[in-house]
């Protein structure tokens, strides 16, 4: 492409334990920017043993607020396809393969960015897979495993295959999220790739945003996640070029009582309802000046009654919005 993107399509990230259906359906009803979510991933299993409940963030009655891709994490053709089949009977003309998770305990199987070193295993995978699906499949990946450059031979063998897109997060696996993303090699497989390119990390404000669209001014699909979470008000803001939200605090809070009201009635029981919260609230606190303050509250606490009272008293008296 040579010619600047006229619209701008903003992707939410699969960010696992944080980014289902109930948060989705919250942020959309509060917020909105988004066009598409790519959902957390759905580990590949044996046909036999693909149940409803494997599924149930990705079931349709469970997604009406944004259009989602489902996420299959896997390296065995024989498993994959059969679970793209399914998910295209719910109606999933996409799906997305993770070739990105950088957690060790993926990693080690060649899942996720495991398989990154190991081209021959991705190209014999899509061999296999895309004349036998009937799905539009795209990929996310990382830039290699531990090597900054294994993204660039994977993209001569993507050009190879019809996919829908790529979406590249530039950093390795075992950066995690660590350090900088690597813009230089974002740009390098601009230049090598005959797919759309969808950029990922770290996009986590406006000024952010302006900075990475004038560099990369080709393209057009963007993916925001850690960013959405502490900062919500940012796609918006990016749909609409300026942050003009005026209570800030207010809206906010609108959000995390409906997302907690969902969370409460989902969960069984006290305990991992407020397991949960605390993973939110290390992203949430970010958002708000003294944060650190409001999260070692939450982080210590054991009871939820006590972390109600916790979260009460800040909305009420302490919560300042950052900016």
């Amino acid at each position: 492409m040579t010619d600047s993107p006229s619209k701008i399509i903003l992707y939410l990230a699969p960010l696992r334990g944080f980014t289902g259906y109930i948060f989705r359906n919250a942020f959309m009803r509060h917020f909105g920017g988004f066009d598409v979510a790519v959902s957390p991933f759905i580990p590949t299993v044996p046909a036999a043993r693909v149940k409803k409940t494997h599924l149930n963030d990705v079931l349709p009655a469970n997604n009406r607020s944004v259009a989602v891709i489902p996420q299959i994490i896997g390296n065995n053709p024989a498993d994959f396809i059969p679970l793209a089949q399914r998910l295209f009977d719910l109606g999933y003309e996409t799906v997305n393969w993770n070739l990105g998770c950088p957690f060790p305990m993926v990693a080690k199987k060649q899942r996720g960015s495991g398989l990154l070193p190991h081209p021959q295993k991705i190209e014999a995978f899509l061999e296999a897979t895309l004349p036998a699906i009937p799905n539009r499949l795209s990929i996310k990946a990382r830039l290699g495993r531990k090597k900054t450059d294994d993204i660039l031979p994977l993209l001569v063998i993507f050009n190879r295959y019809p996919l829908d897109e790529v979406i590249i997060h530039p950093r390795t696996g075992q950066q995690m999220y660590d350090g900088e993303p690597n813009l230089d090699m974002f740009e390098k497989c601009l230049d090598v790739s005959a797919h759309s390119l969808v950029y990922n990390g770290d996009i986590n404000d406006l000024a952010t945003f302006k900075l990475y669209s004038q560099r990369f001014k080709t393209v057009d699909r963007w993916m925001i996640g850690r960013g959405a979470l502490i900062n919500p008000f940012l796609p918006a803001a990016i749909k609409n070029g300026q942050d003009d939200v005026a209570d800030k605090v207010k809206a906010f809070r609108a959000f995390y009582d409906d997302l907690f009201a969902q969370y409460r009635r989902d969960f069984s029981g006290p305990g991992h309802l407020l397991d949960r919260m605390k993973g939110f609230w290390t992203y949430f606190s970010q958002a708000f000046k003294d944060g650190r303050n409001i999260k070692k509250k939450i982080h210590r606490t054991r009871k939820l009654d006590r972390y109600l009272e916790i979260v009460e008293r800040f909305f009420e008296e302490e919560a300042f919005w950052n900016g």
